[in-house]
């Protein structure tokens, strides 16, 4: 199964200057519990996000066309499908962006778990693509209020392809 997994917020806004649009606790955690023990794929420029480099207790996959890169850590693939043809032995594999890397893996998915950040971030330079809301069907969702550790109401979306 092929899993994306990202947080978006209005306009489908995803980021800014290289980084998330906001810190969620919430949604770092979700992530974490939902991509723990799988493998996650990931473009350089998301990997050089990370704060601490490569996620631990999960096999790292870093896509580049610098054959010469490499990335502690971490696996490292020209191509989407090399990297998912490495990782095939995996029940669940997720795609962790960029947006590049969301928009080729869309048509492949099989599910996404998004968490919409019920906020209009200004200034946000990075977008996740538009899908064809036909092509999916909810089969979970969790809504949330903002509390004192998480600034904006949120909800936890899952969709399987139809």
């Amino acid at each position: 199964m092929i899993s994306i997994i990202v947080a978006i917020a209005a306009e489908n806004a995803i980021g800014k200057d290289q980084d998330l649009l906001c810190y969620l606790p919430a949604d770092l955690k979700h992530f974490k519990e939902l991509t723990t023990g799988h493998t996650i794929v990931m473009g350089r420029r998301t990997f050089e996000s990370l704060p601490k480099g490569a996620l631990p207790n999960r096999t790292n996959i870093v896509l580049t066309r610098r054959a010469e890169s490499t990335f502690p850590g971490t696996e490292v693939f020209p191509s989407l499908e090399k990297a998912l043809d490495f990782a095939k032995q995996d029940p669940e594999i997720f795609i962790i962006g960029g947006a590049s890397v969301y928009e080729e893996a869309l048509a492949l998915a099989d599910r996404m778990y998004l968490t919409f950040i019920h906020h209009t971030f200004a200034g946000a330079d990075t977008f996740f693509p538009t899908w064809n809301e036909n092509e999916w069907r909810e089969i979970d969702r969790e809504d949330f209020k903002a509390d004192e550790k998480n600034k904006f109401d949120y909800s936890f979306v899952t969709l399987e392809r139809i």
